[in-house]
């Protein structure tokens, strides 16, 4: 015992001891009120040890100080200053299931709204273990059990304790980085950058990412929304008369198909088809559905999908604008303008409410309803680490779906079909597919859960047929991004009737075409359409068809019906294709045959024109949404989102009363059918879905560590 207060009665050992301290106390809530998981042994080190590297830099100031007597007050602030950033986002947490940002630290209204769970309603007794520890050493200093070390120390000493700090930062973020490629670049989820790399780097790097925007928006001038008014003013595309309004009053769903290519469409595997029921529907004369529609994800990958199919503007150069802009960001998007017609609004999705910063960017969209993994049972082998299986999502989301007014904008992001394609044996057991034989083991496997997400969208559809909402519905269904990457293609070349050595960079881009189908038994000649279009055409194209006109708003897509929509498909990296002409890389390829083309001086002044047309586009959308031009536009009758309205905790019970507040006014499904539970008529053959519940044997979902996601 004399030893050990030997060693904390110098400098070096009170400074060793502060920040194990503080490390315990992080990893205390870590675990105890953060909740973090990891997946793997390289996450659980690096889930140990971030605490360390910064908690040493920061202690680590003290010795600079002089005279020697400011070093241990100096150090115990430090201690008390990093315990109330750590203490603070333990109560926002709770609240918010989110960790708090410098917007969020330095914005009274947020500040305001934010901490209001600082009361005692959210507190908790073990909450004394974040505050014991600094009270216990200034009562031991008080009382001399730890003695006041005069000894000054060198600057020389006091800068090899801040290489060593700053030597493992540089470990810790390198490794982080090899686990997790691109964690602050694409920053997708907040839980993650904690746990790679610990609170106090988050705070710093959102402070950082904060400081830049804050920068670029305080700069803004509000003459430049004018500029970009201009420009989607002059590209706007009429509609089609014959289109506009044809589908005005209907429930709108919206099914996301995750990592789902067009090539499955059609494609049969072992002679059996792989997707037998989109099919169906793809060649119904029910369905408008376009061969020649291109995803334009970048980073954010499904957050950019999202975001364009409801903002009509493009995601952004690096990292996701979801969870970059996301919380702040001013949005004129579809939630909202489907809102504002008589709409209720709402997701469906069995993932982490934080991933992809879902969880602030929809309040921002104005979606109504978010219901996220905690609504669902996720217990046993009912999900994967991408959350809810497909099965399980559409079946027990009726309990929800059932209690919403009609008509509603409801949007179900599916999760199986994502990469690395694993499946349960069991999960395969009904209409089992004979995957291929190809050297890559994803591109086999992709095939199976394709399956698997089909035989989920029957089922749902069964649904939708016996409670009569397909007659009053629009589903539109669409693939976000790729599924397999361009590394993968080579394998995946013969099953489509290439040899793997021909494949090259223009196969690449023809294969980032997605399935888009809208689907309603109104339309009754419906068919396969070439026209060229990506994700940033969805929102024109679907308001009109409802009988909104999109001329007031800023959109960069035109709608695909349309006689004047431009067919010219702008990917994030500045390549295009078109129906005659395709560039890559500054290539320019004929779109019909492959073959690259040498252009002629007109050819080129024409393929120029077509690129700075893209390179404007994108340009334009950059500018609108990293200075948040749109808080500066007012579309006449559009009333501007305020995300205070929105509180994503106990959905059902608002649902139900509003119900009861409506009475027989009330349109939502249960009502309508007689108060009858709707969940009783649908019907799946997923083996989890008459599994008991058992929470100690539930999966941690995850925030998926692929770039595919």
């Amino acid at each position: 015992m004399k030893k050990t207060l030997a060693k904390i009665n110098t400098r070096v050992g009170f400074f060793v001891l502060l920040v194990f301290l503080f490390w315990a106390k992080t990893i205390y809530a870590y675990f105890i009120d953060f909740h973090l998981t990891t997946s793997d042994f390289l996450q659980q080190i690096l889930l140990f040890v971030n605490p360390i590297a910064t908690t040493v830099i920061l202690f680590g100031l003290a010795f600079y100080l002089k005279p020697a007597k400011l070093f241990y007050p100096a150090i115990i602030f430090l201690d008390f200053l990093n315990t109330v950033l750590l203490y603070l986002n333990v109560i926002y947490f709770r609240e918010f299931t989110d960790f708090m940002t410098v917007s969020t630290m330095t914005g009274y209204s947020k500040v305001d709204q934010g901490l209001s769970g600082a009361s005692l309603a959210l507190t908790a007794p073990h909450d004394i273990f974040y505050w014991l520890d600094i009270i216990i050493i200034i009562l031991l200093i008080i009382f001399r059990v730890i003695k006041i070390d005069k000894h000054q120390l060198s600057t020389k000493f006091a800068f090899a304790i801040f290489s060593i700090g700053s030597l493992l930062l540089v470990t810790n973020i390198t490794l982080a980085d090899m686990d997790r490629p691109q964690l602050l670049t694409r920053t997708f989820d907040r839980n993650y950058v904690v746990k790679y790399l610990g609170l106090d780097v988050f705070t710093t790097y959102n402070g950082f990412q904060t400081h830049k925007s804050n920068e670029l928006r305080s700069n803004a001038n509000k003459s430049e929304i004018y500029k970009v008014k201009d420009f989607t003013d002059k590209h706007y595309a009429a509609p089609n008369k014959d289109m506009y309004g044809s589908l005005k009053g209907k429930n709108v769903i919206i099914i996301h198909l995750e990592s789902f290519q067009q090539f499955l469409i059609n494609k049969k595997i072992n002679g059996k088809e792989v997707t037998p029921f989109l099919n169906s529907i793809y060649n119904s004369n029910h369905t408008y559905a376009f061969d020649n529609f291109f995803h334009q994800v970048g980073q954010g990958k499904t957050s950019d999908a999202e975001n364009m199919l409801e903002t009509s503007t493009y995601g952004l150069p690096q990292g996701s604008l979801f969870a970059q802009l996301g919380s702040d960001n001013t949005f004129q998007g579809a939630p909202a303008i489907f809102d504002q017609q008589g709409y209720v609004t709402a997701v469906f999705h069995g993932n982490v409410d934080s991933f992809w910063n879902r969880n602030n960017t929809y309040k921002n969209l104005g979606y109504q309803y978010f219901f996220a993994a905690s609504y669902y049972d996720t217990s046993g082998d009912k999900a994967s680490g991408y959350g809810l299986k497909d099965k399980l999502l559409f079946k027990d989301s009726t309990k929800y779906l059932q209690h919403l007014q009609q008509p509603f904008y409801a949007k179900y992001i599916t999760v199986t079909n994502h990469f690395p394609y694993d499946l349960d044996d069991k999960d395969q057991k009904d209409d089992p597919l004979t995957p291929p034989d190809t050297d890559d083991d994803a591109v086999n496997n992709y095939f199976l859960t394709a399956h698997y997400l089909d035989q989920s969208i029957k089922e749902f559809y069964k649904y939708l047929d016996k409670t009569g909402l397909s007659k009053n519905s629009v589903v539109v269904l669409y693939g976000d991004h790729y599924g397999l990457s361009n590394s993968e293609n080579p394998s995946l070349a013969p099953l489509l009737g290439v040899k793997s050595n021909d494949w090259n960079d223009f196969d690449n881009a023809q294969l980032q075409r997605v399935p888009f189908m809208i689907n309603s038994q109104s339309f009754t000649h419906g068919h396969v359409d070439h026209t060229y279009g990506g994700e940033i055409d969805v929102l024109p194209t679907l308001m009109h068809l409802m009988g909104i006109s999109s001329k007031k708003y800023i959109q960069f897509g035109t709608d695909l019906f349309s006689k004047q929509h431009d067919q010219v498909v702008a990917f994030r990296n500045q390549d295009w294709v078109s129906p005659k002409y395709t560039c890559i890389g500054g290539t320019i390829y004929d779109s019909k045959t492959g073959k690259v083309i040498k252009p002629n001086a007109k050819l080129k002044k024409k393929i120029d024109a077509m690129q700075q047309q893209v390179n404007t586009e994108l340009s334009l959308s950059d500018t609108l949404n990293s200075q948040n031009l749109l808080r500066f536009y007012h579309p006449k009758g559009f009333k501007a989102v305020n995300p205070a309205d929105y509180n994503y905790s106990n959905e059902l019970k608002r649902e139900e009363k509003i119900e009861n507040k409506l009475g027989d006014k009330s349109t939502s499904v249960f009502d309508t059918d007689g108060h009858k539970d709707t969940q009783k008529t649908y019907k799946t053959d997923a083996p989890e879905a008459n599994e008991p519940r058992s929470d100690t044997n539930k999966i941690q979902i995850t925030n998926p560590d692929s770039n595919n996601q």
